[in-house]
């Protein structure tokens, strides 16, 4: 028999250091009830509690799984869950948490944790075998979440703007920059090069500011094809986002690049972001490599260069 009032959980997985603790502990500050690492026995008689009194039903339900937690059989929760939304009215969402191996390496090295499926072993060898028990919820997911480039800020910050139960239900824009040379952002839905533009890079007096500064806004604005593409891309972004949300398209992240991350790429995010706010929309800005250090290395041969700026690094 099914319940009168649809269940609704979601269901946080993902690789061990991805990030599912953050998550939580994220989610219960938004008012949530967070479960983590349930043995799953324990899971089915949790799923199978009555609802909860009318004044407490509102309050919704986190569920911590992965690799670690007793009796863990992907394939089998991922039967489970159709089981529930099919049969028993449960609104189940899950979430995954992906990250890169070298990135996953890294974070156990600096913490000193031992993997927790390679307690005798390289902490790659772990990496590797979650990855592959994991890997039918992570196909079977409808968020994943890669937070390789993440810091725990970015990551508190998604997970608030995606799961607060306040939010009015339209679509959560980010417009986010990023700097080509260390890695192009996984979770983007859209992705734009400036690296067409005069490079603020290559003038000395503007090489320690970042796009947020006026002058270096100045120098970029003064390229013969900044107007016009600018013009162009938020034609195209006053087309199509209307559309996503119409579509019901619960998160969509605009992406500008450039090489290194701290000017052109960030002054068209502010740009945009200005222009989307007049639109009517409310973009979160985030500039993940704003604060990387400049080297002449990574932008050699990108962007307007001067002649002493040729003869320095030729």
């Amino acid at each position: 028999m099914k319940n009168q009032e649809a269940k609704s959980v979601l269901l946080v997985s993902g690789m061990s250091g991805g990030g599912k603790t953050t998550v939580l502990k994220t989610l219960e500050d938004l008012g949530w009830e967070t479960v983590d690492n349930l043995p799953l026995p324990l899971l089915d008689r949790l799923m199978d509690t009555p609802l909860a009194p009318q004044d407490e039903q509102d309050r919704p339900l986190a569920i911590g799984i992965d690799a670690r937690t007793r009796g863990f059989n992907a394939a089998a929760i991922v039967q489970r869950i159709k089981y529930l939304k099919e049969h028993e009215n449960w609104d189940i969402e899950t979430l995954y948490l992906d990250c890169s191996g070298s990135e996953l390496e890294r974070r156990y090295a600096e913490t000193r944790r031992r993997h927790p499926l390679a307690q005798d072993r390289p902490a790659a060898d772990g990496i590797a075998r979650e990855r592959e028990l994991t890997d039918p919820l992570r196909r079977w997911a409808e968020q994943v979440i890669d937070t390789t480039a993440m810091t725990t800020n970015d990551l508190q910050r998604m997970i608030r703007e995606r799961y607060n139960r306040n939010a009015d239900g339209h679509t959560v824009l980010t417009v986010l920059s990023f700097g080509f040379s260390r890695g192009i952002p996984r979770n983007a839905d859209l992705v734009f090069d400036m690296r067409y533009l005069r490079n603020p890079h290559w003038d000395n007096a503007l090489r320690p500011k970042t796009g947020q500064d006026a002058e270096v806004s100045a120098y970029i604005a003064e390229d013969p094809a900044y107007e016009g593409s600018l013009a162009q891309i938020e034609a195209l972004l006053s087309t199509l986002l209307p559309r996503y949300q119409a579509q019901g398209k619960s998160y969509v992240t605009i992406a500008f690049g450039c090489t290194g991350g701290r000017h052109r790429s960030v002054h068209v995010a502010e740009r945009v972001a200005r222009y989307l706010r007049q639109a009517g929309f409310s973009p979160t800005v985030l500039h993940r490599n704003m604060e990387s250090t400049p080297h002449n290395s990574l932008e050699k041969g990108n962007g307007t260069q001067t002649q002493e700026n040729r003869d320095v690094i030729s």
